[in-house]
């Protein structure tokens, strides 16, 4: 195994990481010795089995810290940033932020006056979703924390630009983070900043279970992959690892499949 970030001191942070694409994403970078903050929001149910996983990611030898908060609360953001700016200075940076925040609504539009789509589960699933990528961003662009060439990566899918029965705040959602990916792309870039999404393929997660149909999707996505198997979290979080490498510098506002050619037909 490669420790190409051992004794880098470099940090990545992973917002939504005790499971799916985000916990596959932090056991993956651990291994080639990256330092992890994960912040995640896990039921008192499940914690038994995320702090087993942490502590087997902790036998890499990297530094962990985790913080089960809400991370789309600016208050918890604010105190998640300002220990860690405590703890990792002054040598230590942040060479990865991911986004891997699954919080949203998946309802119907239009079929009942009480439990269809409202304005309010837009809103919540968007902030979430989305928006929140920029507020982590420009407040751990503010803290000084971002190494000298950073990355900053999210996970979108083909739900940004295909309908979905129930997909429809979370597809606003996945649309407007491909939008704000850009942009920071544009705009972070004097900092030294890339900023990518990961468009990954349809992946059997807790989070994909919860979406209606899910078993007739899983289906028909596997069914029309050229490699005949869904996108697995692991396929997902060794991308994430080649976009933290050196050579994967001049990789910039991009919108990366990673799906197998699942996109293809």
């Amino acid at each position: 195994m490669v420790n190409e970030f051992r004794d880098t001191q470099y940090w990545a942070i992973i917002l939504g990481g005790s499971q799916g694409l985000g916990l596959a994403t932090a056991r993956k970078l651990a291994k080639h010795g990256m330092n992890l903050c994960i912040v995640h929001r896990t039921r008192k149910a499940d914690m038994p089995d995320v702090a087993r996983a942490f502590e087997q990611i902790q036998q890499s030898g990297i530094e962990l810290k985790q913080y089960n908060v809400d991370a789309t609360h600016a208050d918890r953001r604010r105190q998640v940033i300002g220990e860690l700016t405590e703890s990792i200075k002054p040598s230590g940076r942040v060479r990865v932020l991911v986004h891997s925040i699954a919080k949203g609504n998946l309802k119907l539009m239009g079929t009942n006056e009480q439990t269809d789509l409202k304005h309010d589960d837009f809103q919540l699933t968007i902030d979430a979703m989305a928006i929140s990528l920029y507020d982590w961003a420009k407040e751990v662009l503010a803290a000084s924390l971002f190494a000298d060439d950073a990355r900053i990566i999210s996970f979108t899918s083909e739900g940004s630009r295909k309908a979905w029965k129930s997909y429809a705040a979370v597809s606003a959602a996945k649309a407007a983070l491909e939008a704000i990916s850009r942009q920071i792309a544009l705009e972070f870039a004097p900092f030294g900043i890339r900023s990518n999404c990961i468009m990954a393929g349809v992946t059997e997660t807790a989070s994909m279970r919860m979406i209606p149909g899910a078993d007739q999707l899983l289906a028909y996505s596997q069914q029309r992959n050229p490699l005949a198997r869904l996108t697995t979290p692991e396929d997902v979080a060794n991308a994430v690892y080649l976009l933290c490498k050196d050579e994967a510098a001049w990789i910039n506002g991009a919108v990366i499949p990673v799906n197998g050619g699942e996109h293809l037909q």
